[in-house]
């Protein structure tokens, strides 16, 4: 169990993806994901989430993301932040999204 202050200490905030380009140097399909978080600048990350998305399906969509983990090197890229998602049955990937447009930066909680 983790207390309530455990969980304060997690900054998801929403942002929209203004970027999308396959990452190569994965082991498991990747894109590489570029996204506009408002007043906390623009971050990347990669996302395995090819199984249900395309390119064109992401951008200008809405992502929940943590955005203050350190940087994680993963193969030759540094992701700074993470994009949440659920496992589906098949240990794929579909993003949690809000169901209506925000504004980006605003603080999930």
């Amino acid at each position: 169990m983790i207390t309530w202050q455990d969980f304060e200490k997690i900054d998801i905030r929403t942002g929209t993806i203004i970027g999308v380009r396959d990452f190569e140097q994965t082991k498991k399909p990747a894109y590489i994901l570029t996204i506009d978080f408002g007043a906390l600048g623009i971050k990347q990350s990669s996302a395995q989430i090819k199984h249900h998305y395309n390119i064109e399906q992401l951008l200008g969509s809405q992502v929940s993301a943590v955005v203050n983990f350190p940087p994680r090197q993963i193969a030759n890229f540094f992701s700074q932040c993470l994009v949440l998602g659920i496992y589906d049955e098949d240990n794929n990937v579909i993003l949690l999204q809000p169901e209506r447009n925000v504004s980006n930066g605003l603080k999930i909680g």
